[in-house]
């Protein structure tokens, strides 16, 4: 034992990688569901750069405040074919559900991990803008981006994509049917939060919420 502690502990090598790995496994336990979220909607972020600059423009990252409280929205994008609500989910392992669930289920091993169904969560998104921008809620797409690898067998009508193929859907839509797009960006702009205090409440409150 006496050899086998001077072995692990009197080498200096070993203590660095030991406390690295002893960071790396805190840091994940406590900021790794951010990060991961983080890491998600920048390759969404990425991928919708690639939509036509002259025809779609992308606001990132907005909190707007309705009659039923505040929503953060991943990402929009407006066009004179729809304004897309886009939300972003960084999920991994084998996931099943349906767009009327409350709740989808992942499957690891014989446990079973139950999240918010969010193609539901971003109709709710949906719903804000909606108001907020006082339109017809046809002219609003509801979109749900996962950029991961994970295997899903999730019942939906269109609402689910992923980086791959996001563009591809948007760029789908042919008809017009939004004729004041400047008009609208301007509202979206002029409502998105950007008060630091005020976003940390939202997601205090986003916190409470998910914990009941």
């Amino acid at each position: 034992m006496t050899e086998l502690y001077k072995v692990f502990f009197t080498n200096p090598i070993i203590i660095i990688l030991l406390v690295a790995s002893i960071i790396i496994i805190v840091t994940y336990y406590l900021f790794g569901i951010k990060l991961l979220g983080l890491i998600g909607e920048h390759w969404t972020k990425e991928a919708l750069s690639k939509l036509p600059k002259d025809t779609y423009k992308i606001i990132n990252d907005v909190l707007i405040k309705t009659s039923t409280g505040t929503h953060q929205i991943d990402h929009i994008v407006v066009s004179k074919y729809g304004i897309f609500v886009i939300e972003t989910k960084q999920y991994n392992g084998y996931i099943t559900g349906s767009k009327w669930d409350k709740h989808w289920i992942r499957h690891a091993g014989k446990r079973k991990l139950y999240y918010e169904n969010p193609i539901r969560q971003n109709y709710g998104h949906v719903k804000s803008l909606q108001e907020l921008l006082n339109i017809e809620e046809n002219k609003l797409i509801n979109l749900v981006c996962i950029p991961s690898n994970a295997k899903l067998k999730i019942k939906h009508d269109g609402e689910l994509v992923n980086n791959l193929n996001i563009v591809k859907t948007i760029t789908s839509y042919k008809e017009v049917i939004v004729n004041n797009t400047d008009t609208i960006i301007n509202i979206i702009n002029t409502n998105n939060i950007t008060d630091k205090e005020i976003r940390k409440e939202h997601i205090k409150n986003i916190k409470k919420k998910t914990s009941k």
